[in-house]
């Protein structure tokens, strides 16, 4: 177990249980965080049982009784079913922390443990990407901006408590048809982006932005890009299920959508065997970003939102183009979206007259833009923003995020190997 020094006086000790897919825990007791090893994926068997033995060994031998039990939001994953029965068993409350809340409070975190002198500002943002985390709107999330407020005047950090916590922006929602097959079948998330998009000449020879007219015209369409991975009948199974919205997900995840451009620039297979899979290739074969694609922010239900049908559109158009250059190019679209949203909620009454992008930089894979209203960058305040999930681990979008000032775990793990990290972090930071 690893253990690191937290300055936060309670004399509560905290069992925090982690999520499911990289198996972790962490105990929190005088002032100290005991971070255990990552057991892997607890839906294998062997994992499991290995990870519930070590929980229950560490209790035992170090005396520790949990005064408090902390799991994911998700109510089906192992740890927080398992997390509920120790709850009744300790006779003691059991409370679920919103899995891209757990990330983001992780990076915090190491911050301030690391650095002795970090004060938390004011307002902080966070920027979580990954495959699947459970949100409180029941939908799968996976590519999220939040606004933290700690409402404690800087430089009474013992004091600090974050109260306001503000989903800010997202990645557009798009369909997960079949659930959790269209995790295994990065081409279903494709049939479902296909089926939004405006597609250009030559697939419906009527122009970009005229969207195709009749629902066989759209079918057959969309059906050309994914007749490899599927029979006409199989595919009129799949189109028919998105129709119907019968088993079919919302998700704002950025690995899904990751997912769906390596397919269609083929990088990777209709086949997702370990996490990140489609996505590994997509980053490894990537080259120079091509410059000329803005992000598009659209406002929805009272948030701004980053429009990733308009990539595909993108995608799409230019597809006789280098494939290692449009794979830069969506990956730098997601980095800079994401970062526009954030910006746009620093600065609302500059990014309105202000095209989407225009922020200066001077990243390896981005091109240096100036502004039009003035010749210092639209950015928030250093340090006050914080990447987290296991797409931060992603070089592109990590490598452009830390240049417009974002801060990274150097050595917490980044996706869910230290979400239990987090999930004591969170707590105690809003106790």
């Amino acid at each position: 177990m690893n253990t690191h020094p937290f300055p936060q006086k309670t004399k509560q000790t905290i069992l925090a249980l982690g999520a499911e897919s990289e198996g972790n825990f962490c105990f929190f007791a005088q002032n100290k965080i005991y971070f255990s090893e990552n057991f892997g994926d607890l839906l294998k068997e062997k994992n499991w049982q290995k990870y519930q033995a070590a929980v229950l060994e560490f209790l035992k031998k170090n005396k520790f009784k949990p005064d408090l039990l902390l799991t994911d939001l998700h109510p089906l994953y192992l740890t927080s079913v398992w997390g509920k029965a120790l709850g009744k068993k300790y006779k003691v409350k059991h409370i679920q922390v919103q899995h891209h809340l757990a990330h983001l409070f992780s990076t915090i975190g190491e911050k301030i443990i690391l650095d002795t002198k970090y004060q938390i500002p004011d307002t902080i943002y966070g920027i979580a990407m990954d495959g699947t985390g459970y949100g409180t709107d029941e939908k799968i999330w996976g590519g999220e901006v939040f606004k933290i407020k700690n409402p404690m005047p800087t430089g009474r950090q013992e004091k600090s408590k974050i109260k306001i916590i503000e989903r800010i922006g997202h990645l557009e929602n798009q369909v997960l048809i079949g659930g959790d097959l269209a995790i295994r079948e990065p081409a279903r998330m494709l049939i479902s982006i296909l089926d939004k998009v405006l597609l250009p000449p030559p697939y419906q020879g009527e122009g970009l932005g005229v969207r195709l007219k009749s629902n066989t015209q759209r079918k057959n369409t969309t059906y050309r890009f994914v007749k490899n991975y599927y029979t006409k009948n199989e595919f009129e199974l799949i189109y028919a299920q998105l129709q119907q919205n019968f088993n079919c997900l919302e998700t704002s995840s950025t690995s899904r959508v990751l997912d769906a451009v390596s397919l269609l620039l083929g990088f990777c297979e209709n086949e997702r065997k370990y996490k990140h899979e489609p996505i590994a290739p997509l980053e490894t074969n990537s080259t120079r970003p091509y410059v000329d694609l803005k992000p598009k922010i659209i406002l929805s239900q009272g948030k701004r939102v980053l429009n990733t049908t308009f990539l595909f559109e993108y995608l799409i158009k230019n597809l006789h183009k280098d494939k290692k250059r449009l794979a830069a190019t969506a990956q730098l679209y997601v980095a800079r979206g994401l970062y526009e949203l954030i910006k746009n909620s620093c600065h609302p009454e500059r990014s309105r007259s202000l095209p989407a992008g225009r922020q200066g930089s001077t990243c390896k894979y981005h091109q240096r833009y100036s502004t039009e209203d003035s010749s210092t960058p639209l950015r928030c305040a250093q340090n006050d923003i914080f990447i987290a999930g296991g797409i931060a681990n992603n070089k592109i979008i990590s490598v452009y995020l830390i240049s417009q000032g974002a801060y990274a775990s150097k050595e917490i793990p980044r996706g869910d190997a230290g979400l239990s990290f987090g999930q004591i972090i969170c707590y105690l930071l809003s106790k």
